[in-house]
């Protein structure tokens, strides 16, 4: 194999951030934050949803506040460019 030429791959620790739960794997992944776990440093990922907090995996459901994107984005930029009328 060439030198240079391959990205980084280390283990990485990824943060649950819905459930508080973490899990180390390995990745290629670029992160700018670092944790500790179990008493060794890795680069840290935070991400909303994983197979601990996921309604598919978990068996419950969960709400996940997503609501008001939409109303958002309207109060950011009216109707400028919109083909759909605003619903009242």
């Amino acid at each position: 194999m060439k030198d240079g030429i391959h990205p980084n791959y280390r283990e990485v620790l990824f943060h649950d951030v819905s459930n508080d739960f973490k899990f180390i794997t390995r990745s290629t992944i670029q992160t700018r934050e670092k944790a500790e776990f179990e008493g060794k440093e890795y680069p840290l990922v935070k991400i909303e949803v994983s197979a601990e907090s996921h309604p598919f995996y978990t068996g419950k459901h969960k709400i996940v506040d997503t609501a008001g994107r939409v109303e958002k984005f309207r109060q950011k930029f009216g109707k400028v460019g919109s083909k759909t009328s605003v619903a009242n």
